[in-house]
Formats: structure tokens, C-alpha cells, sequence
């Protein structure tokens, strides 16, 4: 976007220096025309804040449990991993063996939620090899290494940790008795740092081991099975009004069995909160969704314990037995439901219940007697099939509005942000009179900027909003510029939306299943994404109440959607054939039907692309977005039409448009999300976002007609002749954002601008009458679209100073890619 007023006042490299430093440069002030202008009106009453707007979301992906939150610095403790969590397990998958041993699921076992244990001869050992690269320990500290064994004659148990360079730790003995399982303790102080440690177990005679087990003496409050006090930390620092726990996927996808002889011992369930609390040695163990086992070491009672000790509201959510992240099923098995209707019941009885209760009792003899104060629970998570859901859904809601009346009940509307789905989750919520519905999205940094005003229009008196997953697709600071604007929009809209979390909150960066991650971490370090700097500064700041307040917009000049075309499949192989581009005037930009070669055609993307037959045919069945693009970016008002064929694999055919280059398109996905539904997406910088979906699928071996039309920002998409939907694009990615709101216990006006643009903004803010101190304190992040935190590198991080020119009416520049709060005093 363009504007002849804008003026560069700081070179990119230098504001970034400076403002790295701390060294925010003091905005001009000569007289000059301004850029935009801020209008406050502080004599108006906006929407009140809850104290509980922002907070996080805690699922087990990318490791942030076991090998991350969780403190436990043994992997694979209990020797239950199985192919059934990851094709490449065996139950001695980190350890390795000297001498001879063998993992056992027999009836010797600890107890029978914890199946297999280790038989290790005598003379033997085991070594585990942790996680990332190793046993993490540090020079001067204490680790409590603990191990539940038996021994038919009695032995000695030899503990050592050690890496490449030799001892980390003094060895300790530990004596097991004959006779049957117990549990033996020693304490390990490192010698030096390490984070290539291996912690070693040797026997001197044949004995049974299980629930081996390295333990920080120093974590997150001190907990005996406690956290890992840097990532704690980082969610202590956010101030987080609820942390919303434990999925996500892992609540609504797999078996909705108990982990019991009855149901087989399924390894594969939904997160089911009674498999994760009482002593961790008795706790089921399970398949996580995201290719892992899952310990449960980490489980309900440990984030009851993280919500307090952050001082955050607790938000549990619980099966809904409608499965989704791919699998999508009703499960139909009435007793099943009341099972989980009445495990709800149970869980907030565990939560507040008094200790002369069965399930408060637990909680109390597990070391909290006092309640945990739950107002909120969620049922559900991103169910594809509204209807099922919500009639389970009320199911749940009544058994708890009987019971527990002051605990809300939250539902949700579905995996996206619009469509089908969407809209008919959102009519039923409403027709039910549901109190929250949460929505969850995951768009383009463009989206974000394009949709500061998607709660506006929401309806005042129907069900509030949660917007528990959402994130911008990237951790540059661009995503972070465009979640900042959004979130003016969150703010501004506080009477509808009520709750707010960026997702995923963990990633341990050799475990990777998703991104972005607003934390990232491995062994040894952990640092913030340029995305956690922004919520820590807004999540920080929230205030109390809206003051409304209105700002000019960037003028912008749109011009056609323009660009080449495209094929490509995703996990698909399929044939495409008779490709027409003509433009607007009939005049023929594009003809190919593959009689002779593809040499029209540039391979930008996976897969294997060949001649078969006639026609041009993507055979890789496991390539995700095999790209195929011909023509000029420069094109535009033109229809392309093709004939497509799947031949096999789980989804569709991409029909592409509009294509700059392999980062900036649209396509017509038919057959997306494993032959489920049909979209056009648009990728902006590589971040896709949804302007249109479907429900829907393709069938294999059959000839569509596929013909997309584009006029000027006007696309219509007919598929065999008749037309299947269309869109207008023109919605301006408006980069200059604001919101203004009031701190009550300091009487401050909190001025948030975004300036997610790489100009200056000049701007006169008009204050409305208040009277206001002269000086302001200002936070600003800045930095060039593309920085990135990393381990050894913060190149995004929030710079103070202090600006002393603020009255009634004022003007401040903006720096370029900022984000910026000003906090005025009110006299």
C-alpha cells in the first residue's frame, strides 16, 4: 500500500538498533501534515474487560509435556512406549541395554494401569538417553532419582549419570530388598553442566524395574512431580487471566474407552481427565494424537496446581464423544455418554468439592484440600459434525446446570473461521441459548489485518465469544504485527468476545507437529517467539474498559486479482487434461491439452509430474502440494477451465489462480481435509486462509469440468456446468490499528497503535477534553517484518522510554512495523 503523506523519518536497520537498545528515538514534532489521525472519547462509556480476557492453552503437541513442561528428565520412564503411539516405538525406545534385558507385560507388573516393566539380569544395565540431546543437569544441583523395583533374592542398584567427557555426578547405591515392588529414592548433585547427560542403571543381581524416574530438585513451586521452572516461568510472566487445558485434538479424536480389561486396554483414547490423577505410578498411560505417548505424569491435578500458582482461572474441556481432527464420528452408545456426562460431574466435584466428598477427598489426599474455585468448562473441541455435537453437548450442559448452576458450560463452532460448518454450529449454539461458543482459526497474517472488524457486527445479546486457538501462520514478526491488530479488534469488542488464547502455547524444537508456537525450547534453553512478546504486552496491559475511540485509515489502491494459473494435488495422485485460459474478451492467453509436451509448465512444487495417455498426471500419493504453474503473473480478468481426475490416494485436485510465485495464490482445493469438504484458499507469503467452504467430496476415476472466472476482485467457480460459489476479495489489509482503554486502579488511558507497515505514522491524537499528565510512558516493539527470536538471538523484545510532549491534543510518530502502548496518566 502506498500514501504520498508518508514520510520515512528512521531507516529500518537503525529503529531496530535503536529500539533494541532501549534507545526509542523521541517522535518528531515540527509542524507538518499528518498521516492519520486518533480521536478519543474519554466522556463515553466502551465495554467493560473481564480480568479474564487473555490467557493461554496448554495441549500436549510438540512435546510440551513430557520432555518439556513435565520436570521428568527420563524418557519413555515406565517402558510403555508401542508402536501404536509411533510406528518407530519399541518399549525401549531411549534406553539402551549392556548385558541382557527384556520389557515384560505380564502379571508381574507394578499394577495393571502400568503394563510392562523391565527385567534386567544380573550384572546388567540401562542407560537412557533423555530427551533432545540428552540428561540436562547443571553444575551444583540436586536430582532426585527415584525407581519402583523388586528382586526375587535382593540387589544393588548402581545410579550414575554421565556423558562423553565422563562422570556428571557422584554414583549412588541403592539397595533393593527381596521380595515385592517398592519404591527406592537417591540423590545425584552434578559435578559440572551437561546437556548430553545419560543416566545409567545397573543391577548386581536380576531384578524387576519400573517408573525409573531423574528429577529436578529445582522446579516451578517446588513441586515434587512439578514443572520445569523456565517454561513455567514463561507462562507466570503473561499474567494469564484462565489457562485452558488439556486440548485440542486430544480430547475429541480415539477410543472414548476407559483404559480397562473390559475395553482391552485401548492405548489410542480421547484425554480422559480420571486416567490422570492419584499417584503417577498408577496413572494410565496413552497414545498422544500427534504421534507420541503421552505419560499423564503431567495431568489434571498438576494444572489445577499451574492455573493457581499463575493466579488464572482454570478451563478444562472435556469429549464430547463426537470425534474430529480428521476423524469425525458420532459415537452412538448411550451408557458411554452418561459415563463422560458423569465424569464431568465428577471433575468439578474434584475441583470444588468439599474434602468430606469422594472425588475432593482425592484432590485433598493428593495434597490440596482446599477448592480450585472452577467457574468454566468446556465440552468438546472442533467437532465437524454440529448437529451430533450439539445434541450431546446438551446432554452435558443439563447434568451440570442441575448440579453446579454457577459453572458455565462453553461449546464451540467447528475447526474454521466461516463456512458451512461454521454457520451451522454458530445457528444451533444460538438456537440453544448457549452462554459461549469458542472459535478457533488459524489464517494468514493478511487475514488478520483484513478482519480487525469480524466481532463488530456479532450479535450483542447472543452467546459471548471465546476465541481459544488462534495464531497468524508464522513466528516472524509480521504474524506478530498482524495478531496485534487483531487483537485492537478482540479488545474493542469485549462485550462479545470474553476470553482470548494464541495457540499452540509449546514447542520443543526437535519434536516439531505444528507451527507456529508462541514458546519455544529444548533441553537447556527456552525463548519467546516475537508472537509472545506480543500477547506478554498486551496480556500485560489489558486495562479495564474500552474508552472508544476512532482513527482515519491508510488510503490504498486495489487493483485486480492478477496472476498465472496452477495445478496441484496433496496426498493425491490425479490427471489433468484440456487446460483453456481466455481473457475477458474471448481472446485465448492459454491452450494445453498434453498431446505433445509440458513445456508450458513450471514445477514449483512436490510430487512427480509426467505425460500419460494425454494428459498431465501428478502420481505421488504421499507429496503434499506438488505445484505445477504456467502463464504470466501479469494476467487478470480471464477464465481458466480444465478437466481434473483423481486417481487415488485420500483427497482432491488444486486448481490455482491469481499465482505470483509459490508463496502468493489462490486454489480451489476439491476433496480437501481427506475428501470431507471443498474451499478456496488464499496464500499470502505462504500463510493460507479460507474464503469460501463446502462440505463435499470427489470421486475417484471421474471427470470434472472445472471452470474458475475472474473479473476485476470477482471470482465465480463452477464445477460440471453449474456454478458451485464465488467470492470478492476486497477486503484492505489495513495495517494502521488502535484501541484505547482505561486502567482503573492507576487512572491511566492505555493508547495501543500497530503500525504494521513499513512507513513511519504521524499522527494527532486528540484526547477529548481529558486532562492528562505531560508524560507518557511508552513500550514499543519493533523490528523488521521478517526478525525471528531464536535460542541465541532476541531480535524482537519490548523497549521503555518516556515522552514528555503529551496535552490534549498532540502529535506521535509511530515508528515503522510497531507496535506501540502509551500509558497517559489522567490528573
Amino acid at each position: 500500500m502506498s500514501r504520498s503523506t508518508t514520510r520515512l523519518r528512521l531507516g529500518l536497520g537503525a529503529s531496530a538498533f535503536l529500539l533494541a537498545a532501549g534507545l526509542v528515538p523521541a517522535p518528531a514534532q515540527a509542524a507538518g501534515p499528518t498521516d492519520y489521525t486518533l480521536t478519543v472519547d474519554p466522556a463515553a462509556k466502551g465495554a467493560k474487560i473481564d480480568d479474564t480476557m487473555y490467557g493461554v492453552f496448554f495441549e500436549d503437541i510438540n512435546r510440551a509435556a513430557d520432555g518439556g513442561l513435565y520436570a521428568e528428565l527420563v524418557q519413555n520412564r515406565s517402558f510403555e512406549y508401542a508402536t501404536v503411539d509411533n510406528r518407530s516405538y519399541t518399549p525401549l525406545t531411549s534406553w539402551t541395554v549392556d548385558g541382557a534385558a527384556r520389557v515384560l507385560d505380564d502379571a508381574g507388573r507394578l499394577n495393571d494401569r502400568n503394563r510392562s516393566y523391565l527385567f534386567l539380569d544380573a550384572g546388567s544395565s540401562v542407560t537412557n538417553s533423555g530427551y533432545n540431546t540428552g540428561v540436562r543437569v547443571e553444575q551444583g544441583k540436586r536430582y532426585d532419582f527415584s525407581v519402583w523395583a523388586r528382586a526375587e533374592r535382593g540387589s544393588t542398584l548402581t545410579v550414575s549419570l554421565q556423558d562423553a567427557g565422563g562422570a556428571l555426578a557422584t554414583a549412588s547405591r541403592v539397595a533393593v530388598r527381596a521380595g515385592g515392588w517398592a519404591r527406592y529414592r537417591a540423590t545425584l548433585t552434578a559435578a559440572r553442566t551437561s546437556s548430553e547427560g545419560r543416566l545409567t542403571v545397573a543391577s548386581s543381581g536380576a531384578a524387576a524395574l519400573d517408573m525409573v524416574s531423574l528429577f529436578p530438585r529445582d522446579t516451578y513451586k517446588h513441586e515434587p512431580n512439578g514443572l520445569r521452572k523456565d517454561l513455567a516461568e514463561k507462562i507466570a510472566a503473561l499474567k494469564p487471566g484462565f489457562v485452558r487445558f488439556p486440548g485440542g485434538c486430544l480430547v475429541n479424536t480415539g477410543s472414548m474407552q476407559d483404559y480397562s480389561e473390559a475395553s482391552g486396554w485401548q492405548r489410542a483414547r480421547s484425554y480422559q481427565w480420571k486416567d490422570t490423577v492419584g499417584p503417577v505410578e498408577q496413572r494410565a498411560t496413552n497414545s498422544n494424537f500427534w504421534g507420541y505417548n503421552q505419560s499423564y505424569g503431567l495431568g489434571y491435578y498438576e494444572y489445577f496446581r499451574l492455573a493457581e500458582d499463575v493466579g488464572a482461572m482454570p478451563l478444562p474441556v472435556v469429549p464430547a464423544l463426537v470425534t474430529g481432527c480428521g476423524q469425525n464420528r458420532a459415537v452412538v452408545d448411550e451408557a458411554l455418554l452418561k459415563r463422560h456426562v458423569q465424569d464431568t460431574l465428577d471433575l468439578i466435584e474434584f475441583a470444588n468439592g468439599p474434602v468430606t466428598s469422594t472425588w475432593g477427598a482425592k484432590r485433598a489426599r493428593m495434597g490440596h484440600p482446599r477448592p480450585f474455585h472452577l467457574t468454566h468448562i468446556e465440552v468438546g473441541n472442533e467437532e465437524n459434525l454440529p448437529v451430533e455435537f450439539l445434541a450431546r453437548f446438551k446432554e452435558f450442559r443439563a447434568a451440570v446446570e442441575a448440579k453446579y448452576p454457577d459453572v458455565t458450560v462453553i461449546s464451540n463452532s467447528g475447526p474454521d473461521d466461516s463456512g458451512s460448518t461454521f454457520d451451522t454450529a454458530w445457528q444451533l449454539n444460538r438456537d440453544a441459548k448457549v452462554h459461549m461458543v469458542d472459535e478457533h482459526y488459524y489464517n494468514s497474517p493478511q487475514w488478520f489485518l483484513q478482519n480487525n472488524d469480524r466481532y463488530d457486527s456479532y450479535d450483542r445479546v447472543g452467546p459471548k465469544v471465546f476465541l481459544g486457538e488462534y495464531a497468524s501462520q508464522g513466528n516472524a514478526f509480521k504474524n506478530g504485527l498482524a495478531e496485534a491488530a487483531y487483537m485492537t479488534g478482540l479488545e474493542r469488542n469485549a462485550d462479545v468476545v470474553k476470553l482470548a488464547s494464541y495457540a499452540p502455547l509449546f514447542a520443543n524444537e526437535d519434536y516439531v507437529q505444528w507451527r507456529p508456537d508462541l514458546v519455544w525450547f529444548n533441553n537447556h534453553a527456552s525463548w519467546n517467539s516475537a508472537n509472545y512478546e506480543v500477547q506478554k504486552l498486551f496480556m500485560t496491559n489489558v486495562g479495564d474498559r474500552v474508552v472508544p475511540s476512532t482513527a482515519t485509515g491508510t488510503p490504498a489502491l486495489q487493483g485486480p486479482i492478477a496472476g498465472a494459473v496452477g495445478l496441484s494435488t496433496w496426498a493425491t495422485s490425479a490427471a489433468y487434461d484440456d487446460v483453456q485460459v481466455t481473457g475477458a474478451d474471448g481472446a485465448t492467453l492459454l491452450s494445453d491439452d498434453f498431446s505433445g509436451d509440458a513445456a508450458k509448465w513450471t514445477h514449483t512444487g512436490g510430487g512427480s509430474w509426467s505425460l500419460q495417455d494425454g494428459q498431465y498426471v501428478q502420481s505421488d500419493t504421499a507429496a503434499e502440494n506438488t505445484m505445477v504453474a504456467a502463464g504470466d503473473p501479469a494476467w487478470h480478468d480471464y477464465d481458466l477451465r480444465l478437466k481434473a481426475t483423481k486417481k487415488s490416494g485420500k483427497e482432491g485436485f488444486l486448481v490455482a489462480f491469481g499465482v505470483k510465485d509459490t508463496g502468493n495464490y489462490y486454489w480451489w482445493n476439491l476433496g480437501g481435509w481427506n475428501n470431507t469438504q471443498s474451499a478456496v484458499e488464499q496464500a499470502v507469503d505462504g500463510g493460507k486462509s479460507t474464503l469460501i467452504s463446502k462440505a463435499g467430496s470427489v470421486e475417484t476415476g471421474r471427470a470434472y469440468d472445472v471452470h474458475v472466472k475472474v473479473r476485476g476482485r470477482q471470482v465465480t467457480l463452477y464445477l460440471d456446468g453449474r456454478e458451485w460459489g464465488g467470492f470478492t476479495d476486497d477486503k484492505p489489509a489495513e495495517p494502521f490499528r488502535q484501541v484505547v482503554t482505561r486502567d482503573d486502579r492507576t487512572g491511566d488511558l492505555i493508547v495501543k497503535v500497530v503500525n504494521a507497515q513499513s512507513a513511519d505514522a504521524r499522527t494527532a491524537i486528540d484526547l477529548g477534553g481529558a486532562k492528562v499528565a505531560s508524560r507518557a510512558r511508552v513500550t514499543t516493539l519493533a523490528a523488521a517484518p521478517d526478525a525471528v527470536n531464536s535460542e541465541t538471538a532476541t531480535t524482537v523484545a519490548p523497549a521503555t522510554s518516556t515522552f514528555t510532549a503529551v496535552a490534549g491534543k498532540f502529535t506521535y510518530t509511530f515508528p515503522a512495523n510497531s507496535i506501540t502502548f502509551l500509558r497517559i496518566r489522567q490528573r
